[in-house]
């Protein structure tokens, strides 16, 4: 028969049995308004008109970043999905869109059907944490382009929400205040520099315990990205929402002012209990205060921007939120404990 595509390194009887191997998971998170199952060239996704007077779509594409080389090391790749749905729902959740659906691109060196289902069904469980629906991916086998072991991940999840509920932050207001939502963890931003402390200044090993942390290194690190939309899509036909905000990459520094209008500044003054693993990198690697302002999230996942009022119901309704601090007038800046960056 000649040279092959599978002496090429690509083996098309592997994809087909990933495929196989991932279907459950896929239609497990299929809802009203899909038009099509899993294999189909496109996904089709039928928008409820009546529910939406003026429908406005909002999209959002992200990956999760050198945090893989994490769940490659332990070799375990079921929770990373979900960090590829939160980085892209987390994002459109902040303009106040529904979540509708999601899609994947998974690149790897050697296909390995179960370790791209276990892969998927991360994505299914980040999809169903979201309400959004898996209606299409792609799966690349890339040989000589990654290692054998290797692979990414990159997401895109598209959100409705009628044209008069957009959120943009132009209705915040000098003395709002902020209510924040705490993070599980590192979640999926600044891995090059928790790579770097962790593996080349304390050479740890993912497998190594870390006393206060009350775990292993890796399974620190491999913590999902925590998906805010059950908290938040609750809020949104019931209280008045100036502004919100997701703490991703630039931290809390840089998110914020993002969420803001621009002649107003954001003030943090009240301090809140960060999760362990940020003071133990820190103190490794000698970090900065505003380094890990502006890097991590530091125990702040999503941030939520009303009045005073608004937010003490806010709280009655889940406890979950706490104040933070508020804003004043100001040139589009954030104020940390007296610092202002």
């Amino acid at each position: 028969m000649g040279v092959s595509y599978k002496d090429a390194g690509v083996d098309i009887e592997k994809g087909s049995e990933a495929v196989e191997l991932m279907r459950d998971h896929v239609k497990s998170t299929f809802q009203k308004g899909v038009l099509t199952d899993i294999g189909s060239f496109g996904g089709l996704f039928q928008l409820d008109t009546e529910k939406y007077s003026q429908p406005v779509l909002v999209s959002g594409t992200d990956g999760v970043g050198t945090k893989l080389r994490i769940a490659m090391m332990m070799d375990r790749h079921d929770t990373i999905g979900i960090d590829a749905v939160a980085m892209c729902v987390n994002d459109i959740l902040v303009q106040g869109a529904t979540p509708l659906f999601f899609l994947d691109y998974l690149a790897t060196g050697k296909l390995d059907p179960q370790k791209i289902a276990d892969i998927v069904k991360g994505i299914a469980e980040g999809c169903r944490q979201s309400r959004a629906s898996l209606i299409g991916g792609e799966t690349a086998e890339m040989p000589d382009f990654y290692g054998k072991d290797e692979y990414d991940i990159a997401g895109f999840a598209v959100g409705v929400v009628n044209k008069d509920k957009i959120i943009d932050g132009s209705r915040t207001e000098k003395g709002d205040v902020m209510l924040a939502l705490p993070s599980t963890g590192v979640h999926s931003n600044g891995f090059s520099l928790v790579r770097k402390l962790v593996f080349d200044t304390a050479h740890l090993s993912v497998d190594d315990y870390i006393e206060e942390l009350g775990c292993t290194l890796g399974e620190e690190l491999l913590r999902p990205t925590k998906i805010y939309v059950e908290e938040i899509l609750p809020l949104l036909d019931r209280f008045d929402i100036h502004g919100m905000c997701h703490i991703t990459g630039g931290g809390l520094i840089e998110n914020i002012p993002r969420s803001i209008r621009k002649d107003l500044n954001a003030v943090i003054d009240v301090a809140w209990l960060k999760p362990p693993i940020f003071e133990y990198l820190q103190r490794i690697g000698d970090v900065d205060d505003v380094e890990m302002h502006r890097v991590f999230n530091m125990g702040i996942g999503y941030i939520v921007i009303t009045d005073q009022d608004t937010a003490w119901e806010i709280q009655e309704r889940n406890p979950a939120f706490f104040q933070i601090g508020y804003l004043e007038a100001g040139e589009g800046k954030t104020e940390i404990m007296g610092v202002t960056i």
